[in-house]
């Protein structure tokens, strides 16, 4: 009963932001509008592109809609907040927008996980059993591992809450970061929290982990079965290995330097938080239609077609 009435002293909470000061504060605002603007279209534009193309009906480019539907959503979780805390000098979260925060980090960051996973999976079969393709990648089993995707970053999310909505904060409230997350309030709660960090750094650290070097064994496994392929088909097999490669250790890395370690706040904290929160979901639209040749061609045929549509709506 002590306990929640120590909790219940604190019913919101204040966050630092990326800085202090009121100059680097627009700077911000203006950096971080342009990079949500980018990571919302650039992500809608794929999910667009291959809903609407023929040609980009495979379970690589299904996975990939959804990859760009959970960045879009990943994004929008902490970057509107941070956003337009940066135009007041007070930036406050009330208790359970800030669990709520919490739960959406770790849902869509789970979800993204075991969707990366999955991916992994689909280029190994695809390279590795090109014959055993169709009849082990089906519909199906593609949105099986969809649904586990779901399911997996729902129970992640579910489990921090359940640890963290528990603890007892009675001040003091100031958060050292720009969005409410683990380790930052371990620091503030009333109570030892020390083999709770434990829990943390072994529900998200060690997974983060086991799933980098498990996708990064499964790449290499990839890449290894390409010298059986002719020079082109290597190439394209490549390009797309790389583009899947590149966006594992962008989102992976980062999510192991905060969590697998004991629950602590370093300065560096808040910059990795940016890239692994909004960066990374920035630059994998960038990454997939870059080197992908279809996605490209299918972006075109889309402009061109959406050119012709209005042309022909002003036609007299």
């Amino acid at each position: 009963m002590k306990h929640m009435e120590n909790r219940n002293n604190v019913t919101e909470f204040v966050l630092q932001g990326l800085t202090e000061n009121p100059k680097m504060q627009k700077i911000v605002f203006a950096m971080f509008f342009v990079i949500y603007i980018t990571t919302v279209v650039g992500n809608v534009l794929i999910m667009v592109t291959i809903t609407a193309s023929p040609s980009l009906r495979s379970p690589m480019y299904f996975f990939l809609t959804f990859l760009s539907f959970i960045d879009a959503c990943y994004s929008s979780v902490c970057a509107p907040k941070m956003i337009v805390d940066s135009l007041h000098e007070k930036k406050t979260i009330l208790f359970k927008g800030c669990m709520s925060q919490i739960f959406g980090e770790h849902f869509f960051g789970g979800a993204e996980v075991i969707l990366l996973t999955a991916m992994a999976y689909d280029r190994y079969v695809a390279i590795c059993k090109p014959l055993h393709y169709t009849t082990i990648m089906t519909w199906q089993v593609c949105w099986l591992l969809v649904g586990v995707a779901w399911v997996g970053g729902f129970l992640h999310g579910f489990i921090q809450i359940l640890f963290i909505f528990r603890l007892p904060f009675c001040g003091p409230n100031v958060i050292d970061h720009f969005m409410c997350d683990l380790n930052p309030l371990l620091s503030l709660a009333c109570t030892d929290t020390h083999t709770l960090g434990l829990f943390i750094a072994a529900n998200s650290g060690f997974i983060c982990l086991l799933n980098f070097l498990l996708l990064l064994v499964s790449y290499v496994v990839i890449l290894h079965s390409l010298r059986a392929y002719s020079l082109e088909a290597r190439r394209k097999a490549f390009s797309t290995c790389i583009s899947h490669i590149t966006v594992v250790i962008l989102y992976f890395v980062p999510c192991i330097f905060v969590y697998l370690r004991p629950a602590a706040t370093l300065p560096i904290d808040k910059a990795v938080a940016v890239f692994y929160t909004m960066i990374t979901s920035m630059l994998n639209p960038l990454i997939y239609t870059l080197r992908n040749a279809q996605m490209e061609n299918a972006i075109r045929n889309l402009c061109s077609r959406k050119s012709f549509f209005r042309e022909q709506i002003n036609v007299p």
